[in-house]
C-alpha cells in the first residue's frame, strides 16, 4: 500500500458521518477516525463508509477501536501508548506516530514499526492551537517510511509542504469547514497527481 496524497481527519462534529462521506467521494488516501470521546455508532458508521470507498481507515488514539472495527490501521500520539506493544497487537495493520518537531523521535518510532510518521503542527492550528510548530526542514528526512505534514494546513500552504517531502496531508479544518467538502478533497488529491 503506498501511503501518499490527502489524508482526512474526521472533524469533532455532530455531522462527522456525513463529512466523512463527502471527503471519501472527493478522494482521500487515508481516512483517520478521531473522536477524543468513543462514539461506536458512528465509528462503526465511518468505518463502513470507508471499506465501501475502498480507503484505509485509521483510528486516533485507540488500539482497541481499531482492533474492535477491524480498522486498517492506528495512530499514536507521544501519551497514547506503547509504539513496539502496538505493533504486536496490530500485526500487519498500519501504524502511524506524531512525532512533532522531533527527529529523534521519529527514528525510534520506526525502529519501534512505525509505518509513517507526522510531523506538526506545520502551521498555526484551529484544531490544536497550542501545538508546537514542526519547520517544513523536516520532511527532507530519509526515514525510510512516508512522512506527514499535520496542522494548519491548507490548500493555499499545502504545495510548499508536499514540495518540502511530505507525502501526507492531515487535514482537518480546511477540508470539513469548506462549504463543498467533496471539492475540496479533490483538488487536495489534485496537488499528488
Amino acid at each position: 500500500m503506498r501511503l501518499r496524497g490527502l489524508y482526512a481527519v474526521t472533524p469533532e462534529a455532530p455531522d462527522a458521518v456525513e463529512k466523512a462521506r463527502l471527503a471519501l467521494e472527493g478522494g482521500v488516501a487515508l481516512l483517520q477516525y478521531r473522536r477524543k470521546r468513543r462514539d461506536l455508532a458512528e465509528a462503526r458508521a465511518v468505518a463502513a463508509l470507508a471499506r465501501r470507498h475502498g480507503v484505509p481507515l485509521i483510528v486516533n488514539d485507540d488500539v482497541e477501536l481499531a482492533l474492535e472495527l477491524d480498522a486498517d490501521g492506528v495512530h499514536l500520539g507521544r501519551d497514547d501508548g506503547d509504539l513496539r506493544a502496538a505493533r504486536g497487537r496490530l500485526g500487519d495493520k498500519i501504524l502511524g506516530a506524531s512525532c512533532y518537531d522531533e527527529p529523534e523521535l521519529a527514528r525510534r518510532a520506526v525502529e519501534a514499526g512505525a509505518d509513517y510518521v507526522a510531523f506538526g503542527s506545520v502551521f498555526p492550528s484551529t484544531t490544536k492551537p497550542a501545538a508546537v510548530r514542526a519547520p517544513l526542514a523536516l520532511f527532507a528526512a530519509r526515514l525510510g517510511v512516508p512522512l506527514c505534514a499535520i496542522g494548519g494546513i491548507t490548500l493555499e500552504n499545502a504545495p510548499r509542504v508536499i514540495g518540502a517531502g511530505a507525502d501526507l496531508l492531515a487535514v482537518v479544518s480546511d477540508l470539513f469547514d469548506a462549504p463543498d467538502i467533496r471539492a475540496r478533497a479533490a483538488q487536495y488529491q489534485g496537488l499528488f497527481a
